[in-house]
């Protein structure tokens, strides 16, 4: 009879015994005891092995989580972001020291043993009988190194984890047969490369070369001895010895592995001796991860690059596969951001509105022709800490991307797209009405897109100023933003056309709702929108109407090197370039001496318009060069709207602010800078008719005054005056229905 422990527990023979025995009916442990290197595995393993499945081919090629590096047009860094902070580098590309000492520490007889060592194992049992634990310790690398491929997996799922390190026999065996199976197929010095690049070293560095720069700010190549050393004595306990914390504790632990190093013969007895009276000497490096690390302000940019690989299908069938795909890193991604451009925008956003103000400032510069977005500005700074008026909510785009729930009211940002629809319908720019600064309109003159009318009652609206009252071409009510004239065009135009028009233009709701065809406040601005999608729509103007969808991805390479498909921009005609071409020689009256004379450049071709909401919450300037369009908003980001009348913004005070003397001037600044230095393109010159020329022409023939519209449709209004029926005259400011004021 077996004798037994005090206690009736079994002796450490016999737990041993027990231990191999079950290891050994699961075909998996003799093949790999105490043989050495060199192809004996592979005798055995047909045999004994034969009774397991296939090895997992992620133990031999295991997909590690790297850091990420997000580059602008140019190839510089904006972040870098990352689940595990890793570089996988290549053997040769790490100090021999730093291999010596890992195998001193951790496992002496590496070269020596098989997938398990057989003395290792006794030594273990020996010690975990006595103290009455379960198996565990005596782990060769390489079954250090498949349990960590199996914790890699897990990533941040705590039930995964614990799965992969619990301290059952079960997994130990499951680990011994893999580990024999790695063996056979890696060979020793692969085994070692992987280990060192999967292993946890502490302070978020995951694998040697991360670690060797987190703690030394030098490549793995280049570690010393004393280095190599103290990094080789954190994988036992990167807690317990992490030298920022304790340095202390890791300088005895970094004294202990070069003991061991010159005890089996890695370094002579002087090498250690020399290693251990020197400090540690740290050059600390700290971790830098996430968008919030991004450069001139281009945390919101980097965050929308993340949504986009998480949301386009592009990058994964899936969410699964695409999270699957930026957890796992290791991505280049040179991105559309041109540093200039970023610079000027986060420049601008900042210079009229301060970060704790009550109202912040969006900047999104998109390049026509391309869809490629160059910016992404914010008065306030990307992060977390509300304290210092940090936020991570994106302005500039839809909910989707990060952005407010259903983006902002456009205000008369969008008279263009209603002056475009009624172009491309042949409706002259010299088509004239005449009104009240007030103007009341039955809601059944409008037709949405299946023919039915839009609605009962009137739609009331009003003008900025009583003075806004008379007759305005179309030329002339862009330029001092006429609500009353554009309530007319979109009724002449048609309200499907307008809306039609705007989605021909990408124009999108930030909730992602389609627009509706039911409303006719749109001309006026009454449906929500963001600033990308403002800027897209006017980089169609200047591209002589040809609309391209933004993107802000250019390339993308994986951790081999092999490139990764990306969407490209889709570039779709929206108008005629005729029609284009005139509204660009119209909305350059704007910023000559329109309302957003604040905002125009000197320098070069610009057109734009302002826009604003009522009670003036959102406030905008949209305008463009032929090289570059960009949208301005300011207006509360978060809770009640702010109405901005009697406000400081910015250290100045404002009576009210309009479109043309805040968001105008933030414009100003980020167009100039972003375009400093480079190429000057004009928009093509077209004649554009003015109702006022074609009238002093027919009182020089005596004719009787017109319209101004030789080719006008039948319904349209007389330049002389328009008839209302009585009590049509009256209303709201701006409307019931939503719109903006008109500046």
């Amino acid at each position: 009879m077996p004798k037994k422990r005090s206690g009736g527990g079994l002796t450490t023979t016999q737990q041993a015994a027990k231990f191999l025995g079950v290891a050994a009916l699961s075909g998996a442990v003799l093949a790999g005891i105490a043989l050495p290197a060199a192809g004996a595995l592979g005798l055995a393993a047909k045999g004994t092995v034969e009774g397991f499945d296939e090895i997992p081919s992620n133990l031999k090629t295991p997909p590690l989580s790297q850091r990420t590096t997000i580059l602008d047009n140019e190839g510089g860094a904006i972040a870098t972001v990352y689940s595990r902070d890793r570089t996988v580098v290549p053997l040769k590309d790490i100090s021999p020291y730093m291999q010596d000492a890992i195998i001193a520490i951790e496992d002496s007889r590496f070269y020596e043993h098989g997938a398990v060592d057989l003395k290792g194992i006794l030594r273990a049992m020996n010690r975990n009988v006595q103290e009455g634990g379960a198996a565990q310790g005596a782990s060769t690398l390489t079954q250090q190194y498949v349990k960590n491929v199996f914790v890699e997996e897990a990533g941040d799922d705590p039930d995964k984890v614990a799965e992969a390190t619990q301290q059952t026999m079960g997994r130990k065996v499951r680990e011994l047969k893999y580990a024999i199976q790695v063996e056979e197929e890696l060979g020793k010095k692969k085994i070692l490369e992987n280990y060192l690049n999967i292993t946890f070293f502490g302070q978020q560095a995951y694998g040697v070369e991360a670690a060797s720069q987190r703690y030394f700010s030098k490549h793995a190549k280049d570690l010393k001895v004393g280095e190599a050393a103290m990094l080789a004595g954190l994988v036992q306990s990167p807690t317990r010895y992490d030298p920022v914390n304790d340095a202390e504790e890791a300088t005895k632990r970094r004294n202990t592995v070069l003991q061991r190093m010159a005890a089996v013969g890695s370094i002579s007895r002087s090498e250690a001796d020399e290693a251990i009276a020197s400090p540690l000497e740290l050059k600390v490096r700290k971790p830098k991860n996430g968008c919030i690390t991004s450069v001139s302000g281009a945390g919101f940019f980097c965050d929308y690059v993340r949504k986009t690989i998480l949301s386009d299908p592009a990058f994964g069938k899936t969410a699964e596969d695409r999270t699957k795909l930026w957890n796992l890193g290791g991505l280049t991604i040179r991105t559309t951001l041109s540093p200039r451009a970023q610079e000027a925008a986060n420049e601008a956003a900042t210079s009229r509105v301060n970060k704790d103000d009550k109202v912040a400032a969006s900047v999104v510069q998109v390049e026509p022709g391309t869809g490629k977005i160059l910016s992404m500005g914010q008065s306030r700074p990307y992060g977390l800490d509300q304290k210092k008026n940090e936020t991570v909510l994106n302005l500039g785009v839809s909910n989707k991307m990060g952005g407010s729930t259903y983006g902002f009211q456009v205000g008369s940002t969008f008279k263009p797209i209603t002056a475009a629809a009624a172009l491309e319908k042949g409706i002259s720019p010299a088509q004239s009405y005449s009104t009240d600064w007030k103007l009341s309109v039955p809601m059944n003159s409008f037709r949405n897109c299946k023919g039915a009318p839009a609605g009962n009652g009137n739609w009331d609206l009003q003008n900025e100023m009583e003075s806004e009252k008379g007759a305005f071409d179309m030329t002339s009510a862009l330029g001092k933003s006429i609500n009353t004239y554009f309530a007319k065009l979109e009724q002449q135009a048609g309200l499907c056309e307008t809306v039609t028009m705007a989605k021909k233009l990408g124009y999108e709701r930030g909730d992602g709702k389609p627009v509706s065809d039911s409303n006719p406040s749109i001309t006026l601005g009454g449906t929500e929108s963001t600033p990308l999608g403002m800027a897209a729509a006017y980089a169609t103007f200047a591209n002589r109407g040809t609309f391209c969808t933004p993107v802000a991805i250019e390339a993308i390479t994986d951790a081999n090197g092999k490139k990764v498909d990306v969407p490209k921009s889709s570039c779709s005609r929206a108008m005629s370039e005729k029609t284009a071409d005139t509204v660009n020689q119209m909305l350059k009256g704007v910023v000559e001496d329109g309302t957003g004379t604040q905002a125009g450049l000197t320098d070069r071709d610009n057109a734009g318009k302002t826009g604003t909401t009522n009670d003036r919450v959102d406030a905008w300037f949209v305008g463009y060069t032929p090289n570059l369009s960009t949208a301005v908003w300011v207006g509360a980001d978060v809770g009640k709207k702010v109405p901005m009348y009697d406000i400081t913004i910015g250290g100045q005070y404002y009576d009210k602010v309009c479109g043309g003397c805040l968001p105008g001037p933030i414009w100003r600044t980020a167009m100039t800078g972003a375009l400093n230095a480079s190429e000057t393109p004009s928009f093509n010159p077209v004649s554009v008719p003015r109702a006022k020329e074609k009238e002093k022409d027919k009182e020089k023939d005596g004719g009787d005054q017109d319209t101004g519209d030789d080719n006008e449709k039948p319904g349209a209004d007389p330049i002389g005056g328009i008839t209302l029926p009585p009590g049509m005259i009256g209303g709201n400011h701006g409307g019931g229905r939503g719109g903006g004021n008109g500046h």
